[in-house]
């Protein structure tokens, strides 16, 4: 079964974008075939992983309306093959507000999902949702069977969180009940202080397992592979970033979705 994995924080500048990237990169690395849906108007995820997405081009957007399927959007990431994208555009940006009156406005997502399965097969599916919990995000988590939640490791990282995780409720109990958080990474982890430590403590406290072993620590390596057209894991290998992006992919991989928990707690 392909597993479909919803990338989400309302917080920006969280590391989501680029876990999403990384994580994509480095499971396809290893032999898996993976999709990644950009569902973010400012097509950062684009960028990162090559694909065209300028004004104009076929895009999430026209899935989105109905006027094309993920089959006639998605392309292969010129650096790793069996990567695969389904790129945004500025487009994106109405999506929210057409949407709105039309019947079903939750599942246009899961629906397209499920009609390119049908006719191709990807291990991993992977949505980079916008930072905010509007309509996009929506149909990211009921597209979804698990939540990937990256955690930046400070303190305002934490606010916030507590909404994520009832709505992330909200959506398992009235559109999407095999919805499910599995896993929570932290991210920008700045070992020389102590807050970030404690911080990380804290989250480890709340949700004990959930939470991935590998922490991705601050680098500038992460942050200039994207001006590349690239993902770190391309950009440098052996970068402390692209290691424990590996290492975090490792992980993800391992988790055997019949064994997530869905019974979070929402007290932060």
């Amino acid at each position: 079964m392909t597993r479909i994995i919803t990338v989400a924080n309302q917080k920006g500048g969280v590391g989501k974008t680029t876990s999403t990237v990384n994580i994509a990169a480095a499971i396809a690395q290893a032999g898996h075939r993976v999709l990644v849906i950009d569902m973010d108007p400012q097509g950062n995820a684009s960028t990162a992983l090559g694909v065209a997405h300028h004004e104009g081009t076929p895009s999430v957007y026209e899935v989105l309306s109905g006027e094309l399927t993920l089959a006639d959007v998605i392309a292969e990431c010129p650096d790793i093959p069996g990567l695969w994208a389904a790129p945004a555009t500025i487009d994106l940006a109405g999506a929210e507000i057409e949407l709105v009156a039309q019947v079903a406005r939750e599942y246009r997502l899961r629906r397209a999902i499920d009609t390119l399965l049908a006719g191709q097969d990807f291990d991993y599916v992977f949505l980079d949702c916008p930072p905010s919990l509007g309509l996009l995000t929506l149909n990211g988590l009921v597209a979804a069977r698990e939540v990937l939640l990256p955690i930046q490791c400070e303190y305002y990282a934490l606010e916030g969180l507590s909404q994520l995780l009832r709505t992330v409720d909200m959506v398992r109990t009235h559109l999407n009940p095999d919805l499910a958080v599995s896993a929570i990474l932290l991210t920008m982890y700045d070992g020389r202080t102590r807050l970030a430590s404690q911080v990380a403590d804290e989250v480890r406290t709340h949700f004990g397992a959930q939470v991935l072993a590998t922490v991705i620590p601050r680098s500038v390596r992460v942050s200039e592979a994207p001006s590349y057209g690239q993902t770190v894991v391309t950009y440098d290998p052996t970068s402390s970033g692209a290691l424990a992006y590996r290492e975090a992919a490792a992980q993800v991989v391992e988790m055997a979705p019949s064994g997530i928990s869905t019974g979070l707690s929402t007290d932060i």
